[in-house]
């Protein structure tokens, strides 16, 4: 079983940066990638960010691509989603989730066996 509480979201200006961060307890060395989603009213969950804990190796979607950062600390049980220059499509719940799987290359949702109950971030203009 593996446990995730995710902490940090909030209410920024648009131009601003926020991290947020997944607390991962249980049986740890059992998750090969970790990845965040986010969902925004009216649209579907879509993947955000992904780290293969193992390698090192991310995926960012184009939306994000050059503004947010993955990363996890050296023990391998926080992994931080770095956000900067927010804007207001950024504004969702944002989700961290553990695939047991080392997955595909692009996350997809129904490959992730656990997930975070979710932190808001609302980007204002």
């Amino acid at each position: 079983q593996v446990h995730l509480v995710e902490s940090g979201g909030g209410s920024v200006q648009a131009g601003r940066s926020l991290r947020i961060s997944c607390a991962v307890s249980g049986n740890t060395a059992s998750v090969c990638t970790m990845a965040w989603f986010r969902e925004a009213p009216g649209k579907e969950r879509e993947a955000v960010a992904a780290i293969w804990r193992r390698s090192g190796a991310t995926y960012y979607a184009d939306s994000v691509k050059g503004r947010f950062t993955v990363s996890q600390d050296n023990a391998r049980t926080t992994a931080y989603l770095q956000m900067a220059s927010l804007k207001p499509e950024d504004t969702a719940m944002y989700y961290c989730a553990a695939n047991l799987f080392c997955g595909e290359a692009v996350p997809e949702a129904d490959e992730y066996n656990y997930w975070g109950q979710g932190t808001q971030v609302t980007v204002s203009s």
